[in-house]
């Protein structure tokens, strides 16, 4: 799911990591964070070393971020799409959080609520040839019923969604193991590109012996023979047509039995 709004992305990773939000008003948002979060951000090794070594507990620093332009020279860190903290916490998002764990909230719960897990994958389907092409797909998959939904980062978007099971809430056993589901869903997109026709694949062949072809025209002398296989590899690697699907994340998600929309991606 694509970023749009760099203060709310950064209010909820650090709450997300349990990082409490001790102001956060005009783009400035100011954090405490946790021993944990302090040592993968603020690159202090020194100190929480010394601080070990003389067996004395650290003191996480707090952290303001600034995301809107006019509040960019208060003090705090500058954040935009680009900027050496955002790629920081994208990496970290992409070393750590690469699979999570969520439960659905409620703010009004006058009963013992039900939540049903969902395995949702985010699939990325690449179709690399002469050119590339990539399509995103958001899959979720009812863990009790087998059910299948698409475009299911829309549906979680809406929703209020935290690392810890809310209370009057109570989760409902997987009958599908992580496994099996994941299979699943890997069995539904490689069926939805078998059953495609791929122009592109075709066309990518051709270039790829019209350039052989125009390789071998050139070397064909016994000497060139080792540039000429050389040649050749480097024009099969470029054009010789495949299809990866790559899952980019997921997790097991708890939600109420709600049906999310069946929508196409």
């Amino acid at each position: 799911m694509a970023i749009t709004n760099i203060n709310t992305f950064l209010r909820d990773y650090f709450q997300l990591n349990e990082c409490p939000i001790l102001q956060e008003q005009n783009g400035v948002l100011t954090v405490q964070l946790t021993e944990k979060m302090d040592k993968r951000l603020m690159n202090r090794p020194f100190y929480w070393q010394y601080v070990k070594s003389i067996g004395k507990h650290g003191e996480p620093m707090k952290l303001t971020l600034i995301t809107n332009p006019v509040n960019r020279h208060s003090k705090g860190e500058w954040v935009h799409f680009g900027s050496p903290w955002y790629v920081q916490i994208l990496n970290h998002l992409k070393e750590e959080h690469r699979f999570t764990k969520l439960y659905q909230r409620d703010f009004v719960q006058e009963e013992k609520t039900e939540l049903h897990p969902w395995l949702i994958l985010n699939q990325k389907i690449s179709y690399i040839g002469r050119q590339k092409r990539d399509e995103l797909f958001s899959l979720g998959l009812n863990l009790i019923n087998g059910q299948m939904k698409t475009n299911m980062m829309t549906f979680l978007d809406a929703l209020t969604l935290q690392p810890s099971i809310p209370d009057f809430s109570y989760t409902i056993s997987p009958l599908i193991k992580l496994k099996s589901g994941y299979l699943r869903v890997q069995s539904v997109l490689y069926d939805y590109v078998t059953q495609q026709k791929h122009p592109w694949a075709v066309e990518a062949r051709a270039k790829m012996e019209e350039d052989v072809d125009l390789a071998k025209h050139f070397f064909h002398d016994e000497a060139d023979h080792a540039q000429l296989d050389k040649e050749i590899s480097e024009i099969r690697n470029r054009y010789e047509p495949r299809i990866c699907i790559q899952t980019i994340n997921g997790g097991l998600f708890y939600l109420k039995r709600q049906q999310p929309p069946n929508q196409q991606n």
